[in-house]
């Protein structure tokens, strides 16, 4: 059977995955001394709160959203679900110009002008029908400029970079524009327009889906889970898992270990050496030897393991950038703390503030008599803001101060934790959908034994990287 390096969501769900396949155990082995990556969840159920220190909640859209959908019911996990109706799906805001700022949730929004704006956003769309074709070279740009191009700087200024800032700490003037449109950018530049793009793709009833989604697709179509057809239903924009995100890795693994595999932590690989029928790994200075890898970790960590018999591969892998973040959760015994409620503010880098963003825990979801919420710090900036080591104590003064400065709450909070993620989301810079072709041509040219799945190659959400193991199962033949 295959070996699985990384513990992570991905990883587990690898394992997950190879266990339906194949009906056999197989192991995992994981550097850290816990599960779950960057998935960690700080329970206070005696004052009625949770801190999450990274992802907290699962968008339920598309057939990424159904496949999650699929291992929760299979794991009978209970959730809970946020509906479009709700403050916090409707709500989104940023800070600009001195103010915050809420973003048009409706087309009579977008058709009227609101801070920190010029004009209403659907006047974009102008823009977008009026700019002329243009190719480009290489099959890609920045999502930045892209979206400068086709409808106006404020629009890439004010909603493209801070979204780019939520979703991975980068920015959106390195980040492809293939990371979240792919198929809007490859439509533009087949019919010269974002606008006539939508409208042609619309008519052609042959249009293709992306290889990785028909085939996923085609795993669901048979039998939609559940879950998936209640969040259609009844609207979900987002769910959590009860308890917190980490119950869901935890749930992985126990249902793994019940099933005779092995998970070995404190287990981390040092080399990979690919034989003419075998694959060996050094881990804790002991050989294991396998027909076939699955790994699911960082590709900066995978990279020194194959480099002395593969450097081109290595670095390959090295190649994808990663970022630094800071997580800093704060807990107030006050419930009203917050003026205006929503899901949270980001803020875009031209503000040039410390902080990525703010998620309102507490608006989100029910945390009783408390105000909960996130600041996120860092990322592209991590190093301009706060130096190559900051301490946790720096980092959570600046929060609290920005916490001040943006929503005026002068109150000092009753608890706080500051977590320093390092190297936790890669970014998908311009050429990153071509680096990832590379680096999986590279390994069947070579026929190596070797999968990949995980944040670094198919996307970074919790979505993603579980619909990323999926498939590197899918496609391996039988042992």
């Amino acid at each position: 059977m295959p070996i699985v390096l990384g513990g992570g969501l991905s990883g587990l769900s690898a394992g997950y995955y190879l266990l339906k396949k194949f009906g056999q155990p197989t192991a995992i082995f994981e550097a850290s001394n816990r599960v779950g990556g960057w998935i960690k969840t700080e329970k206070h159920k005696d004052h009625g709160f949770i801190f999450e220190a990274g992802p907290r909640t699962i968008r339920p859209k598309g057939v990424s959203g159904a496949n999650t959908l699929e291992m929760i019911e299979d794991l009978k996990l209970p959730i809970e679900a946020v509906t479009s109706s709700h403050v916090a799906a409707k709500n989104r805001m940023i800070y600009a110009k001195g103010q915050l700022c809420m973003l048009p949730n409706s087309l009579k929004g977008a058709m009227q002008t609101v801070p920190p704006f010029s004009k209403p956003l659907a006047m974009a769309l102008i823009n977008d029908i009026k700019s002329k074709p243009k190719k480009i070279k290489f099959g890609d740009e920045s999502i930045y400029d892209f979206v400068h191009r086709r409808f106006g700087p404020e629009l890439a200024d004010y909603a493209i970079s801070p979204m780019i800032c939520g979703i991975c700490a980068g920015d959106a003037k390195e980040i492809s524009v293939r990371f979240l449109m792919d198929d809007i950018f490859e439509n533009e530049q087949k019919y010269g327009g974002v606008i006539k793009g939508l409208l042609m793709s619309k008519l052609n009833v042959k249009k293709a889906n992306r290889q990785s989604d028909s085939k996923a697709a085609l795993l669901l179509s048979e039998k939609q889970p559940q879950k998936f057809k209640e969040a259609v239903e009844n609207k979900w924009s987002m769910y959590r898992v009860n308890n917190g995100l980490e119950t869901l890795p935890h749930s992985l693994a126990n249902h793994l270990l019940a099933n005779d595999v092995e998970i070995n932590l404190t287990s981390e690989c040092r080399e990979i050496l690919f034989t003419e029928n075998s694959v060996r790994l050094n881990i804790k200075g002991q050989d294991v030897e396998t027909k076939h890898v699955i790994s699911s970790i960082p590709a900066f960590k995978l990279a020194p393991c194959v480099k002395n018999q593969h450097p081109g591969l290595a670095g390959q892998l090295l190649a994808i950038p990663y970022v630094n973040v800071a997580v800093v959760n704060l807990q107030y015994n006050t419930k009203d703390l917050l003026k205006q409620p929503a899901f949270g503010f980001l803020v875009p880098p031209l503000e040039q503030r410390p902080i990525l963003g703010v998620i309102f825990d507490s608006c989100v979801f029910d945390m009783e008599n408390n105000t909960v919420l996130t600041v996120m710090m860092g990322g592209k900036w991590f190093e301009q803001y706060f130096g190559k080591d900051p301490t946790q104590k720096e980092l959570l003064d600046i929060a609290l101060r920005e916490i001040t400065k943006i929503l005026g709450i002068e109150q000092e909070p009753k608890m706080s934790r500051v977590h320093i993620l390092k190297k936790c989301i890669p970014q998908y810079n311009v050429g990153h959908k071509q680096r990832v072709q590379d680096i999986r041509r590279y390994i069947q040219r070579y026929k190596l034994p070797l999968s990949l799945c995980g944040a670094a190659y198919d996307g970074v959400g919790i979505n993603d990287v579980i619909l990323s193991a999926r498939m590197s199962v899918e496609e391996l033949p039988q042992f």
